[in-house]
């Protein structure tokens, strides 16, 4: 059922209210500077809209998994000055997530300001989903709004347990897009539907495998989920990755849905990761002393032509090493073939950190892409059937609205 979005509100609900808003700003910071700040930038159109609108703006985020122990290193300030820029105004940050401080700061809040906490994971209590650090958390403000889809697969303090406290939880204008594109690829995606499989392993994706495979038209199988594949199916594989224990689940996908799933015709090999300078294209069994990085030219191909034509896309793992330039080919291919059938007309959808890395890697652009998720394990689990309990607590659209008279 569809979430109650902040823009399904009248404007005056949020008027000099103190609006909490999980997000998830989990972003790569090397050397005190941010990477890749794709999240970041997602949530920003949620945070516009309620300053324009008045609110006194709380924010809160994870960074990293210092479990419960305040690392300078995870800190958020970095964030702060990049959540400035972005805004075009100065983020207010104290460095603590509570406390007294932290209450002082929230109390002198003017309308239209925003407020970032520190990384909420430096309380040990935010992954517990404690109750008294969720009562204290929710305390600080009067609406609840979850835009962290990438973080709503988990039972924390921040996505569950302080939302329990508020009578009305809203969805963010990125949940919202999110659930939207997502739920059309799991339940009616426009056909034909074509789901291309890469990365390093299985088991990370087996619960959405499971039940994409079942529901796609086409499955394209590339990365080092490829070589599983193709050992299940007898060929030989050099000294590729192979994930032994879902040998058996491989085979029988193949005896299952053997005719819409497409491997490897040829490949990209070499002596190990360190001999790269040696590689070569190999059609069909990889001698023992080689290994698989990437898909080969012919399957590349291959891959462009299937989808072509296509109605939706869903796409989660790069096809080989991309990183590496002997290595990136099949992936860029695949990228840009995917972002031609956006322009034909196809709905697209990429998930997944390297996924999304190896797409930036190929020079695609975001707009060339419908939808590109902002989740990892929430994307997976959501498309294999699983409830997300930072979504399934957020109110229904249908859900009777008294709060602007409150």
């Amino acid at each position: 059922m569809p979430k109650l979005v902040i823009s399904d509100l009248p404007d005056s609900t949020f008027e000099g209210k103190r609006v909490f808003v999980r997000v998830d700003f989990n972003v790569p910071i090397r050397d005190g500077k941010i990477s890749e700040d794709y999240r970041i930038r997602r949530a920003i159109p949620t945070i516009d809209y309620l300053i324009e609108r008045k609110a006194k703006v709380i924010i809160g985020t994870h960074l990293g998994r210092p479990k419960g122990i305040s690392i300078p290193e995870l800190s958020l300030k970095p964030i702060q000055a990049r959540l400035s820029e972005l805004l075009g105004k100065s983020v207010i940050f104290t460095g603590n997530v509570i406390g007294s401080e932290v209450k002082k700061a929230i109390d002198t809040l003017k309308d239209g300001e925003v407020m970032l906490l520190e990384n909420l994971r430096f309380h040990k209590e935010e992954t517990d989903n404690d109750p008294e650090f969720s009562k204290e958390l929710a305390s600080f403000a009067d609406i609840y709004v979850n835009d962290a889809f990438g973080t709503s697969h988990r039972k924390h303090a921040s996505t569950y347990g302080m939302a329990l406290e508020f009578e009305h939880r809203l969805a963010g204008f990125l949940v919202s897009r999110e659930l939207k594109f997502l739920t059309r690829i799991r339940e009616n995606p426009e056909r034909p539907f074509v789901v291309i499989v890469g990365g390093g392993k299985i088991k990370d994706k087996i619960h959405a495998l499971k039940s994409l495979i079942e529901e796609a038209d086409k499955i394209l199988i590339g990365g080092g989920v490829a070589y599983t594949f193709l050992k299940a199916k007898g060929m030989n594989i050099g000294n590729s990755i192979v994930e032994n224990d879902m040998l058996d689940w491989a085979k029988e996908s193949l005896d299952k849905y053997g005719d819409k799933i497409y491997l490897p015709v040829d490949h990209i090999v070499a002596g190990g990761f360190e001999k790269r300078k040696n590689c070569m294209v190999m059609d069909d069994n990889i001698p023992d002393d080689l290994q698989g990085f990437d898909i080969g030219p012919k399957t590349a191909a291959l891959f462009a032509h299937q989808i072509r034509g296509t109605g939706s896309i869903f796409w989660s793992g790069p096809m080989g090493v991309f990183e590496v330039g002997d290595f990136s080919a099949g992936t860029t291919q695949v990228a840009r073939a995917v972002a031609l059938a956006t322009w034909r007309g196809a709905t697209t959808v990429v998930g997944g950190g390297e996924t999304i890395a190896s797409i930036r890697n190929a020079e695609v652009l975001d707009s060339e892409i419908t939808h590109i998720s902002t989740g990892g394990g929430a994307l997976l689990e959501f498309l294999g059937g699983a409830e997300l309990p930072g979504i399934s607590i957020l109110d229904n659209k249908e859900k009777d609205i008294s709060l602007a008279a409150n």
